[in-house]
Order: C-alpha cells, then structure tokens, then sequence
C-alpha cells in the first residue's frame, strides 16, 4: 500500500504525518510551523512504545476483593488483563457504591493534567462532564502552571486574563520599545510547547527581530541560559525567590528620584500612596531601597540602581515567567511587577507596561485573534465543591480539614473514590514520596490512560485509552492563528478506546447516557463544535468554513486582528468606558479586599515576604536551593519513555546542574553520579558543571517518571526532583503550588 500523509497536531506543533500500511512511520514539523524535529519526531516511538497499555487492568488485590482493598499494595502488586465488560461493570459498580455510601463529595475527578491537544477528546474535560453528569464529584481549581496568578490578578486588574492568554504584541515591543526586562528569563526551550497546539513557532524569530531593532534587554535568573541565542543581554542573577525585592527597589528608585507617573497613578490606579508608604517604609520601619534588596537577592547595589534609571529613562516592557509564581508567596512578583509598571506609568502603550508568560510558553504576545478554537462544554457540578489544584495530598491526609482560600474556607472532603484520566499527579504534585503514602488511602483508583506512567501504576482499575492519532478531533490554541482537523491516522492499538466512548458505555450502565453524550457521537460533536466557531465569526463579520470545507483543508487560519493586541489599551484608552472589574475599577495596588482577608502570608500591597527555604536564611546551612524547570524534549512527564526524551541523560541519569564552586566544595567532578538529597526525599542524578548557574543553585529539569527503591522508598532512581519539592499552598489567598521554594544538597551516589 502505497504511503499517505495526513497533517495533525500535538503540543509541540502542527506535523505531517507519514502512514504505510495503516502504520504511523514518520512524523515531520508541518511546513509552515517551525516546531522542534525531534520532538515532532518522537510521535511514532510514543505511540507504539512498550509502555502502551494494551487492555483493561485490574490490580491483583483489588481484583480479589472487589472493593475497600488495602491502598497499600498500589504500585506494588502485579495487574490481571480483564475483558472491558468485566472492567466497565466493575467501575461503574464502584461509582454507584461510593455516591451511595459516601456521597458525590467522595469521588475526587478534577483529573488535572495538559492532556491531548484535541479539544473534543480532551480527557479531563470529558472526565469532568461525566462525573457532573453522573450526581457530582470533587474538582479541582486553578493550576499548576500560574495558580497563585490566578488568585492575586483578580484583585488587581479585575480578572487573570493577563495570565491566560491577554498579552501585548512582540510585533509592538519590537517597534516602541527601548528596554525588556525579563524576570524568569525568556528561555527558548519554552517555546518549544503550546497549550492545544500551534501552526507557528515564531517566538525566537520575534524576541530577534526586537533586539535587532536595538531594544536592550536585561534577564533577571539565577540561570544564563534563560537568554535566548543571540541576544547580548545584561544577566543579573539573584538568589532565587528574590525578585520581588528587586522590584520593590527598583519602584523605590523611581519614586525617591521624581521618575514616578503620578498623573497615570491618580486616574488609572488605587491604592498608590499606601503602596509608596510600604516602599518608604513608613509601615514597616524598612525603606526599599537597592542596598536593601541588593543583600536579600545577593547581587550589586550598582546592578539594581542601573536597572532601575534603565527603566526610568527608557521606554520599558517588564515581563514575568510563570515560575517566579511557582515558590512561597508566589503571589508578590506579579503583583509587584505590575506595580511598577504602573509606577512607570506605561501600561497599556503598545509595546511598553507589563505581559507574563513571555518566557514560559509559545505564542504568547504571538498577535493571534483569539476565541475561535472551540472546546467541549462542561456541565454544571451538582456536588458544587472544588479544592486548590496543588492541594491533592493535604486533602488525602486530612479529611474533614478546613483551609482559608482566597477569602473563603475551603473543607476537604472524606475521599473514598480517584478517578484520573489524562494526567499524572505523581509528577505535578510536589514531594512524591508523601503523595504515595497518601494515595493509599482511598478506597479505589481508577485511571485512564494510553501509557503506565507512574500514576497508572498506582492505580485499581486502568483503562487503556486511546492517543491523539487514534482518533478524529479538532484543536488549536487561542494564542495562534491555526485551528486544525485531526483526522484518525492509525487504527486504536491493542484494546484501546476514545475516553469519551468508555464514559459512555459507564454512563450508559448508570442510566444517564443521555445527559452525558445528548445523544451526539464523535461526528455530530465535531460539527458541534465547529458550529460554536461559525457562529463567532458571524458574530465578528469574520467568514469561516463550513466543517466539511474546513475538514478537507485540514486547517483554517484565523484572520489577524484589525491591530495588534496591547495588554489593558482599552483601559489605558478611557478607563471610565472600560473599568476593569476590580471594586475600584482601577490597578489596585492596594487592595481593601485582600485587606479584610485578613491574611499575615499575603498582605494587602506588593511585599516582600521572606520564603520558607530560601538562601538567605539563618539555617540554609551550605545548602543549595533547587530550581525546578521544564526540560527541553518533554512536557511535563509526556514524551519521558521515548529517546527524545532522554536524549539529554548521561549514564542513563537526569543531569543536576551546579556551579563550579559548588561542585568543588563538595569534591564533586563533571559527570560524576550523585544523589540530590533533604528531608523529603532523595534522587538519583549526574553532575554537570555548568558556569550558567549561580553559585548556591542547583538545576534540574521536571518529568522524569518517578520510580522510588523498593529497598529505600525514599529514593527515587529516576531524577525526578518534586521528590525533594515542598508541597504547600503560596498563601492563603491562591493555595498554590510553591514548588520552587526548596533547599537540598548534592553528595556523591557511594552506591
């Protein structure tokens, strides 16, 4: 049979795919895209990898007692293959007993994780509908991406678009400005990956063209890699979790020397003089000057007060990497940064003010018109209760538990029932080892998965579902101007099935199909789906293809916006016909709300607050603080069992990065084993001496697929490092992940 090509989409991009002999041989970056080869390439590896799960599961124990079996053998025991109507019955035998016994409260499905980049067989979206469909579950909200973001921008700016998705054009910072300043870096392995998908990777292209145009940049990241090639930056490096201070003195600077907006302060803002008294510290007894943030963040004076007259006298974009979030009080750099902006008074100018995510993920500030890609409806959750997204292991451990969030209480609910599909809490969650004595204790696990990743392991009952090329969807990103048609390339493997159709088949046991599928197969949801986008672009005078021309095209390209996007413009333009949402209408930056919270972690302007573990503590004791990142050829845990993945390994091991310094302190050599240890956990790595680090860091990259000793379960063999990672909430207010708050040491691996 002759080879066929048909194009489709993954997170890494749009490719073209190669079939012979209903085989998926060859998978190449579409022509128009620019994604990563080799991880494009890895498409055929991943789907026919060793690791597919070929038929339903059910681990041995739980397969003798039916139900309430010890959690303790998760991940330990050996699975017995069953047919899927001994596995379906089974499932749904546990979910009618669980909402009987316990409640709808009792089955925790939020399920978090990027899933597939089709939007209609999307797994949590499709686990979530179900679960709602079928009385209620426990949810969970926000995430692990930007979740303390999403709780503070609220507070300040009326909503967290400026974090999901709302960000000024790199075509204007190309053009207006004179200076980026870039805290978290703007690393290029970032932007490798998109959020559904994407036909165009130009951000390398867009942050070249800009420091072509002469705009200077200045990256602030304890890591020198987090500069793009090619870009003669200024690299301040700062002891990680210090950048609020770094921003504090730079307002402090700009205000002391008469370089302050008062007039944008006055109309646009609130809240400012209090702000200014904090900085002058009035509130406090410590002023915010460079020499105070110059010793929290253990950098020269000199650099903070240059950086701050560069920011004074030239025209600024200020931009945040999501991870500054991801540490204790991840809520004050955002917030601080958008105070200074404010303080500079450029926010909402084409190309000046503030954006995040600049250097977290592709396309952001790429200029795409947004709101055509459609998604899959949920429905409503008649259970009604959510908890944190980065709070699965304290609700685990402590049923009945009350925490404050976001001005409210959360109660964690008694858990009896998981239900994961489409993602892996055993790598985002945070110190692993304290997750897996806490997933013993429900009373059944259920998982739907194409692949044994380490949750899947861990599991009751798996259910083998089927990958992205196995199956007919649609995706794309808000933030790129492609929407694709992602026909079937190969038929399921094994005994593998679309989510959607498990769900229904257990629906359908359960007596509410209907409500669940409304009678619509995979076909009819497409064109449903795609009539949602028809429907946009009538509303926006915008001519969209009909589904069947859409189809045989395999893309559409969403027209340009009639200009280009500028965070807050319209605001900026007349902000009494567009206030934002916030109780003022105005930037608050100083916040009532947040003041009658009453919260000690997250006060109610942009403070500097001192870390849990940090550097500069009086017992960090020689230690190392770990900074946690994304790795270059993977996403999260995806593409970890392929060799692309581990293409970056030495010896087999992930590599922990540390300043020559360091590693001579420790007597420790280029390419030696080592193990990353504290109290939480220990990993195994290699060394790699690397002068990008600062002295006092360790870096490793995420999505290693954790594989703890059996004869030392706190060791993880595999160099996954959320097994040292702290698990607790930002603050009261956002509850978030704080992953990059965590202090450990590198010795030598004796074994």
């Amino acid at each position: 049979m002759a080879a066929r090509k048909r194009t489709s989409l993954c997170h890494w991009g749009a490719f073209e795919a190669t079939i012979e002999d209903g085989r998926l041989v060859k998978a190449e970056p579409w022509a128009r895209n620019g994604a990563d080869p080799l991880m494009i390439g890895a498409w055929p590896e991943l789907v026919y990898s060793e690791t597919r799960v070929r038929r339903p599961a059910v681990r041995e124990g739980f397969l003798k007692q039916c139900e309430r079996s010890d959690g303790a053998g998760r991940g330990n025991e050996p699975f017995v293959e069953v047919d899927w109507e001994t596995a379906l019955d089974l499932v749904a035998g546990q979910l009618r007993r669980v909402h009987e016994e316990h409640g709808p409260e009792a089955v925790f499905g939020g399920s978090y994780g990027w899933s597939s980049a089709g939007r209609l067989h999307h797994a949590r979206s499709q686990l979530r509908r179900f679960l709602s469909a079928s009385g209620g579950f426990t949810d969970q909200v926000g995430n692990y991406s930007w979740g303390a973001a999403q709780a503070i921008l609220p507070h300040v700016l009326g909503s967290y678009e400026a974090v999901a998705g709302a960000a000024t054009a790199w075509s204007t910072v190309a053009e207006q400005a004179e200076l980026v300043v870039a805290f978290g870096g703007l690393n290029p392995k970032n932007w490798n990956v998109t959020s559904g998908g994407a036909g165009r990777h130009g951000m390398a292209a867009d942050v070249r063209a800009a420091a072509e145009r002469g705009v200077r940049f200045v990256v602030v990241s304890p890591v020198a890699d987090d500069i793009p090639p090619g870009v003669d930056a200024t690299w301040i490096a700062p002891r990680p979790n210090t950048d609020t201070a770094i921003m504090l003195a730079c307002a402090w600077w700009l205000v002391g020397n008469g370089a302050a907006d008062q007039s944008f302060l006055a109309r646009y803002c609130v809240g400012h003089e209090r702000f200014e008294a904090y900085l002058r510290g009035e509130t406090d007894g410590i002023a915010k000057t460079p020499a105070w943030a110059a010793a929290i963040a253990d950098v020269p004076v000199a650099a903070i007060e240059t950086l701050a007259e560069a920011i004074a006298t030239r025209r600024t974009m200020l931009t945040a990497a999501w991870s500054l979030q991801r540490a204790d009080h991840g809520e004050q750099p955002f917030w601080a940064l958008i105070a200074l902006a404010a303080i500079k008074g450029e926010i909402g100018l084409p190309g000046r003010g503030f954006s995040f995510g600049y250097g977290s993920i592709n396309a952001v500030g790429g200029g795409a018109r947004r709101g055509f890609v459609p998604s899959l409806p949920g429905l409503a959750n008649p259970a009604g209760l959510a908890i944190p997204c980065a709070r699965v292991v304290d609700m685990l451990e402590r049923p009945g538990a009350v925490i404050p969030f976001d001005g409210g209480e959360v109660t964690y609910p008694d858990v009896k029932l998981v239900w994961w599909a489409g993602g892996s809490p055993f790598h985002h969650a945070q110190d692993l080892g304290r997750l897996a004595q806490a997933w013993a204790r429900p009373e059944v696990v259920i998982v739907q998965e194409p692949w044994w990743t380490p949750t899947a392991r861990r599991a009751d009952i798996v259910l083998p579902a089927t990958t992205s090329a196995e199956r007919n969807d649609l995706g794309g990103s808000s933030q790129d101007p492609f929407v694709f048609a992602m026909k079937q390339l190969i038929a399921p493997l094994g005994h593998a099935r679309n989510d959607r159709d498990i769900l229904a088949d257990i629906a359908q046991r359960l007596g509410f199909e209907g409500v669940f599928t409304e009678g619509l197969d995979e076909g009819a949801w497409l064109r449903r789906l795609w009539a949602g986008t028809e429907a946009k672009g009538r509303a926006a005078g915008i001519e969209v293809p009909s589904f069947e021309v859409f189809w045989e095209r395999g893309h559409w390209e969403v027209p340009a916006p009639e200009a280009p996007e500028v965070l807050l413009g319209a605001f900026r333009a007349d902000p009494e016909a567009a206030p934002l949402k916030t109780p003022s209408g105005r930037i608050e930056l100083h916040s009532t709300r947040i003041a009658s919270f009453g919260y000690a972690d997250c006060p109610p302007v942009p403070s500097w607050l001192e870390p849990a573990e940090w550097l500069g503590a009086s017992d960090a004791g020689g230690r190392l603080h770990l900074v946690t990142r994304q790795p270059r050829r993977r996403l999260h845990g995806q593409l970890a069992q392929t060799s692309a993945g581990r293409a970056h390994r030495l010896g087999g091991l992930e590599p922990v990065l540390l300043n020559p310094e360091d590693a001579a302190a420790r007597g420790l050599t280029d390419g030696a084993p080592v193990r990353v240890v504290n109290a939480r956990g220990a990993t195994a790595a290699v060394l790699v001496v690397s002068e990008d680090v600062r002295p006092g860091v360790a870096v490793m990259a995420t999505g290693a697929w954790y594989d703890p000793d059996p004869a030392d379960p706190r060791l993880d063999r595999s160099g996954n490092p959320n097994t040292l990672t702290r698990d607790a909430g930002t603050s009261s207010l956002g509850q978030a992940t704080s992953a990059l708050t965590a202090l450990v040491d590198v010795v030598g691996d004796e074994g």
